[in-house]
């Protein structure tokens, strides 16, 4: 396994080893000690989640408040998608900055989002399967969202088409109001 650092350094890419031969493939898809190692602190997940969303659907920009702020690491199983991270922390050197990154079934990457980050992606394909651990509970009342599309952060989604959004994410607040 590789762990990669981003332009947030604390967002980090792991890159599992996998083994194929004409029967297939095989990775470990997580290892707690080789994670705890690689991100530099012991992390604990508590719940793992599955979505499945057609081309053109934009889930997020997500995020829980403490103190139950949740840390994700997510990766696809089938499909592809434009996975976004921005930092929401208020005295970090980042904050209101954002990662993008590609992930896909056929590169495997994952993508460590520690808690104090919003998150969203695009998917690329159809039928994208989307998995992800969390270091805490979901809880109704303390999740928010911000506007995907706020022009303070400016991602660059790779748009082909208007994305397909929930109700709660088309009436997202924009980043500048926020309280977090």
């Amino acid at each position: 396994m590789s762990i990669i650092s981003t332009a947030i350094s604390d967002v980090k890419i792991i890159e599992p080893t996998v083994f194929g031969d004409n029967r297939g493939f095989f990775f470990e898809s997580f290892n707690q000690q080789k994670f705890n190692s690689g991100v530099g602190y012991e992390v604990k997940f508590v719940q793992d989640n599955h979505s499945c969303s057609h081309k053109g659907v934009l889930r997020g920009l997500h995020y829980q408040l403490e103190p139950h702020a949740q840390g994700k690491l997510v990766h696809v199983i089938a499909g592809s998608v434009f996975d976004v991270s921005v930092d929401i922390r208020p005295n970090s050197p980042t904050f209101g900055q954002w990662v993008g990154v590609e992930l896909s079934a056929d590169n495997k990457r994952q993508l460590w989002i520690p808690p104090g980050f919003a998150h969203g992606f695009l998917t690329l394909s159809d039928d994208t399967e989307f998995l992800y651990k969390t270091t805490d509970y979901w809880f109704k009342d303390l999740e928010r969202t911000i506007a995907w599309n706020d022009p303070t952060l400016a991602i660059d989604w790779p748009l082909q088409q208007p994305p397909v959004l929930s109700p709660k994410d088309q009436e997202a607040p924009l980043f500048t109001s926020l309280g977090a």
